[in-house]
């Protein structure tokens, strides 16, 4: 009897229930829509592992992910050797990630046609360093023909497809470079070239060429050569002499134009040839 005159309408109970009964309801249907009905629709918890799309044809793209419940969108294009015309080269999500149902696979496809640079220049260079050089430019090193020279494995000349390339003529990266090298047992003895008139820099780069050394510089004592451009004017051994391998060669530097003073004992000696005319 009280509970009911508590309830009553108009009554404090009363107003409590007509509160608590419309929240009740509220939270009853916010649980059966997040907890129930929500995940049911989409496929909440359920997740789906990302295959590797690498080397997969473009044309194969769409069939191959409908079967794992996924889409894809090409993102770029990139190129390698590796790889047929418009494979996947790269993907995002990575291969082995979970995902949701539906999910966008991005990928980059390999281009049609490769794309050119200019041949470098390796001729001159050690092997080692033609090989770094190859490599950074997505060219490939092929066969290694061995030619007569005492210097082993210094590159000689470049050759594509059985022709000789010129630095700088266009080739399509990827391409196949064969090297001809020196064997290293070319004739132990060989003519040494000039150095005579060359900057020094210059001078530097021939010695290393020719697998020489640079021994000593000399200066003359009334040369400065303190911020101007410093210019070979003498060498030993003299351009023709026979040199091995490995030497040393000894140069003097100066200004360019700058000749060696004759020495006193020759002035005297060209004086006293002219009184005796």
């Amino acid at each position: 009897m009280k509970l009911k005159q508590y309830l009553k309408k108009g009554s404090v109970g009363g107003l409590l229930l007509s509160i608590i009964i419309p929240v009740a309801v509220l939270l009853l249907i916010g649980v059966i829509y997040f907890y129930i009905y929500l995940p049911s629709t989409t496929n909440h918890g359920e997740s789906i592992t990302v295959p590797d799309l690498t080397g997969v044809h473009v044309e194969e793209l769409e069939e191959f992910l409908t079967k794992h419940e996924l889409r894809y969108a090409v993102n770029d294009s990139s190129y390698s050797a590796d790889h047929p015309a418009l494979a996947v080269l790269r993907q995002f999500p990575h291969a082995g990630s979970l995902v949701k149902q539906n999910r966008v696979v991005y990928v980059s496809l390999n281009r049609v046609l490769p794309p050119t640079l200019p041949m470098p220049e390796l001729a001159e260079r050690s092997l080692v360093n033609a090989d770094v050089v190859l490599k950074s430019l997505d060219l490939k090193r092929g066969r290694i023909f061995y030619k007569p020279s005492p210097f082993r494995n210094f590159v000689l000349e470049m050759q594509y497809e059985g022709k000789k390339i010129e630095p700088g003529t266009a080739i399509t990266k990827g391409s196949v470079i064969d090297l001809v090298v020196g064997d290293g047992n070319g004739p132990a003895d060989f003519t040494i070239g000039n150095l005579v008139g060359d900057q020094l820099e210059t001078a530097k780069f021939k010695l290393m060429g020719w697998n020489l050394y640079l021994g000593s510089v000399q200066i003359p004592t009334d040369v400065d050569t303190t911020g101007i451009e410093i210019f070979v004017f003498k060498q030993y051994p003299a351009a023709g002499d026979s040199v091995r391998v490995g030497d040393p060669v000894d140069i003097w530097i100066g200004p360019k134009g700058y000749t060696e003073p004759e020495e006193e004992g020759e002035e005297e000696t060209d004086t006293e040839d002219n009184e005796l005319k």
